[in-house]
């Protein structure tokens, strides 16, 4: 397979001991390219040295995750603009509302989600989304700006059907993670995730996070890879009812699409 994990945190501290074993296993697994999360201006950096050092295996992307909202400042926007401009950092974000941790005031977080939709706007570059309950006003401040915006992924999608519908309904992508494979909290997804069009769906680890639950034979750490992503792809396409390599394909297909990556092969 060729596959591509859209959505993996490497500049996580838990990977500087062997970041680059981590990158050659997923690539044996067969997840032959990354993109690398940017979620905050040193993280953002970092992503876009990642890539620079793997050359056509890793990409970036450049943003403040909303917990960092409050960090959000002048500097740090030149700097994501600055980043922007690399050929290897292909969207803005990491960037959104969460209202579940509540990190950062919320009114921090709108204002650093809208700039951040503006410098996606003004580059041209799609964006990278994080939505945790806090759906309404995710969901308003996207849809005013949706028509100027080149294309959007909710990332890590764990909502309900009627919110992902709503998504849909503004023509974004849906990235899947290893929610799925939790047998606690992942079981209402099974429910509506044949509803996403396939020209509409990626998939991601959001590694070192969300390992899968259901990973056979068991791993004793609780540190997620990229390597595991095909155990996603598996668990997604028995849901909906679909032959992995015709997944596997589609989502590689759209992912190559939505960051603008040249195809392979």
């Amino acid at each position: 397979m060729d596959l591509i994990d859209i959505g993996a945190n490497l500049t996580h501290d838990s990977f500087d001991r062997d970041r680059e074993d981590v990158i050659a296993r997923a690539r044996e697994a067969g997840v032959s390219r990354m993109v690398v999360t940017g979620a905050s201006r040193e993280g953002s950096v970092h992503a876009r040295e990642l890539a620079e050092l793997h050359p056509e295996v890793l990409f970036a992307t450049a943003g403040v995750h909303p917990h960092h909202a409050a960090d959000y400042d002048e500097d740090t926007d030149r700097t994501l603009r600055a980043l922007l401009e690399d050929a290897r950092v292909v969207a803005a974000g990491e960037a959104g509302l969460d209202y579940f941790r509540d990190f950062s005031p919320r009114d921090a977080q709108r204002e650093a989600f809208e700039s951040q939709l503006q410098m996606a706007i003004d580059s041209g570059k799609p964006i990278f989304l994080h939505l945790r309950d806090a759906h309404d006003d995710f969901h308003a401040i996207l849809k005013g700006v949706r028509d100027q915006l080149a294309d959007a992924v909710v990332h890590c999608f764990t909502g309900s059907q009627e919110e992902l519908r709503a998504y849909l309904d503004l023509d974004c992508y849906i990235g899947i993670t290893g929610w799925i494979c939790d047998e606690r909290r992942g079981t209402h997804m099974k429910e509506y995730l044949g509803e996403i069009p396939q020209d509409r769906l990626m998939i991601e680890t959001d590694a070192p996070y969300l390992k899968p639950r259901n990973l056979r034979p068991r791993v004793k750490s609780h540190r997620n890879e990229p390597r595991w992503l095909p155990w996603i792809l598996g668990t997604l396409a028995a849901v909906r009812g679909e032959h992995p390599k015709a997944l596997a394909e589609a989502t590689t297909q759209n992912a190559e699409r939505f960051f603008r990556l040249p195809a392979r092969g």
